[in-house]
Parts: structure tokens; sequence; C-alpha cells
């Protein structure tokens, strides 16, 4: 007399099985892969930091630099034709680290200067000698076209940090750093412009201030000794997004009452950090 044969469960018995049976059917779509990996997400064998870095991971193989890119009309250039004091008072206004220089127009991008570069002539104030195209970096040109993962590549090949985007005209329309592409999969990257999360406001320097934008109205004007209207809006990011009237984009300005007002980041939806500029800090200002 023959054995019964034992009963078997067609289930998988644990997400490695999941994964064998998965595979075993050669998945060729993203969808059914992001769907096995959030189940293992679910069942707490992939944490959801590590899920989420793989989605990002996984769309910046399906995107653009056109998706990302910072557009021409909020780029932060330097004419080449600046003498040195005036390139440190634009470059340390505008806190950034790289900066494409341009010679007649946008579309002339002679290289891309590092804020770093002049640290020489803040230490030497004789600038009788000085030659932007003596310290200008090589620019490099990337189709807005191109797609990210290729681009975070040549970055890495290349150890450069920004490139200027061409459209099929040859013309500038934008540029992208690689912090652009790595906020794609890791998320925001947090920098000097970042405030704690226990605190709304944090001091840059003597002029400026960096301001989350759900910053109380109240809690700002006692900050900066101001009196706007808390009644019509509750918080900075409201109050910005009435004076813009629209969704601003990262690098946009505006003035509001004594200050300033650059968007350091925003999304499709509303402001999240901006940064306030004034001298007149000290004025009592009512806004309308």
């Amino acid at each position: 007399m023959t054995d019964e044969p034992s009963s078997i469960d067609p289930r998988p018995s644990s997400w490695i099985d999941k994964i064998a049976q998965f595979f075993s059917d050669e998945p060729t779509d993203t969808k059914s892969l992001l769907e096995l990996l959030r189940n293992a997400e679910q069942d707490q064998v992939l944490d959801a930091d590590a899920l989420s870095i793989i989605e990002g991971a996984l769309q910046v193989s399906n995107m653009q630099v056109r998706d990302i890119m910072i557009p021409r009309s909020q780029l932060v250039t330097v004419s080449a034709k600046l003498p040195a004091k005036k390139i440190i008072q634009l470059v340390t206004k505008a806190s950034h680290s790289r900066f494409p220089v341009v010679g007649h127009n946008l579309d002339n991008v002679m290289g891309i200067l590092l804020a770093k570069d002049l640290l020489p002539l803040i230490l030497n104030t004789s600038h009788e000698k000085f030659s932007i195209k003596d310290i200008v970096r090589p620019a490099t040109f990337v189709p807005e076209s191109k797609r990210l993962n290729v681009l975070l590549k040549e970055f890495r090949e290349t150890r450069h940090h920004m490139a200027i985007v061409i459209d099929e005209y040859g013309s500038v329309c934008g540029a992208v750093t690689i912090e652009d592409v790595l906020e794609q999969i890791v998320g925001e990257i947090e920098d000097e412009y970042d405030v704690d999360d226990d605190s709304y406001i944090k001091k840059f320097d003597d002029e400026n201030h960096i301001v989350k934008a759900l910053t109380p109205v109240n809690e700002f004007n006692e900050y900066f000794n101001t009196e706007f209207n808390d009644q019509e809006f509750t918080t900075v990011g409201g109050m910005a997004l009435q004076q813009f009237g629209h969704i601003p984009e990262r690098g946009e300005t505006i003035h509001i009452g004594p200050f300033l007002v650059t968007v350091l980041n925003a999304d499709s939806r509303q402001i999240k950090l901006i940064k306030v500029t004034s001298a007149l800090v000290d004025t009592r200002k009512k806004l309308g």
C-alpha cells in the first residue's frame, strides 16, 4: 500500500518564495515589480526608506532632464563683463555654489564659476589683474531629452556637478545639477538652507534668514518686529502665495513689505521654504 501524497500548500510560504515565483514568470513591467516591493514593505521585509529609494531609482530611469531642470528664466548667471567686486556681491547674495558664466547673452555660456574659486579674491582686495576667464571651469552641455539615469552616470564619470541644458535648436533652456537628480532618488537633500524641525526660522547672515513656509504669521511678526496681518493668512507661505498670485517655482522672488522673499523650495501645490532678505528687519511695517 502506497502512502497518500501529502497535501502541499500551493501558496508561497515566505517572501523569498514570492520573489522566486515572481521571477520565474520573467516579469518585464515596472508596475508588477513595484507591487512586489510594496508587498515586501508591508510584510516588513523591506523598510520604507529603502522602498522609497528603489522607487526613486526606477522613476529616474523614466524621467528626462526637462522634467527637473532649473528653467532659463530662473537661472542666476554671472556676466563675464562684471568686475570682481560685483561678481563677489552677486555670488554672496545668491548663496549658490555654481553659476553659469555668460558672454553677450544667455545662449553664450562661457563656463561654470564655482563660488569657492572666488575665495582668493576675497582675501586679496586688489582686483586689478582679475579676469574671470582665469577661474571659470568648462561647461557641460546636455539636451533636455537626456534621461536622468544616463546624466547621473555622466556626472559620476566626469565629476561635474552642473550641466547646461539646451533645446533642439541649441539654445539654453535651463540648467541641472547632480543634487537635482539625486533628490529624485533619495528625496530632498538637506543643505545650509534647511531649518531644524523644532524651529521655523534660521538666521543665515545679518541680512538673510531661512524661513519655513508653515511659519505662523504671528511668530514671523514677533521675530522680525513686523505687523503683517495674520487674520487673512495664518502662515508665511499663504501670505507669499497671495502676493505671487500663483504657485511659484524655485528661485522666484517678490517684495513683501520691507523684505525680498526668494522661494528656495516648492512643489506643484505649495511653497515649502523661503529666504527672507532685508536690511530693514528692525523697521515695523504693516502689509496693506
